[in-house]
């Protein structure tokens, strides 16, 4: 499995190897993790998605449902490698028919997202995926969200967890799968 052994470290390595710090973004006092060099450089893409899906199997999920934004790149390649749909969690006011939403808090800030409210149907299997995990409440509102739209969480994978942040303490009863924690 990707998030054990050496195989796992080695995935680690490579993503902190392409990860760049841009210090005071989105605000003064905030250092953002920039991913982009990772998903620039495709052979490394490649083995972190590759990676992630043999971590929770090929037919261990029915749909992938990816956050905003920089979630999308991640679930339309794993479920590209997989063979499976791919579903956006958007921002509020950006799905064009009827939504379900939900508010949270962030790290700087607070934001409202939304799925299609026929997005999922009733037990489908859903791996969630995103960048970061920092305080867990983007990941908290989208788990609950799906499952409210019908959704089963089959798994929630991240590149990357802040864990100086205690994203797990909020998100205590969910199986969480980090590539890498600094």
């Amino acid at each position: 499995m990707a998030a054990k052994g050496d195989s796992g470290e080695k995935l680690a390595a490579l993503i902190a190897s392409r990860i760049l710090d841009v210090p005071d973004f989105p605000k003064p006092g905030i250092v953002f993790k920039d991913l982009m060099p990772l998903f620039a450089d495709g052979a490394a893409f490649t083995e972190v998605i590759d990676g992630i899906v043999a971590h929770h199997g090929r037919t261990g999920f029915d749909v992938v449902a990816g956050i905003e934004a920089r979630g999308f790149v991640i679930a339309a390649a794993v479920a590209y490698a997989a063979g499976t749909g791919v579903i956006p969690v958007r921002k509020a006011g950006k799905l064009p028919r009827a939504t379900l939403s939900a508010t949270y808090a962030l790290e700087y800030g607070e934001a409202s997202i939304e799925v299609h409210a026929d997005a999922f149907t009733a037990g489908q299997r859903v791996l969630v995926v995103d960048d970061v995990l920092a305080t867990g409440g983007t990941a908290e509102a989208t788990l609950g969200l799906i499952e409210r739209a019908g959704g089963s969480i089959a798994g929630f994978s991240v590149l990357l967890e802040l864990e100086f942040l205690n994203a797990r303490q909020r998100l205590s009863n969910r199986q969480v799968h980090a590539l890498l924690k600094v």
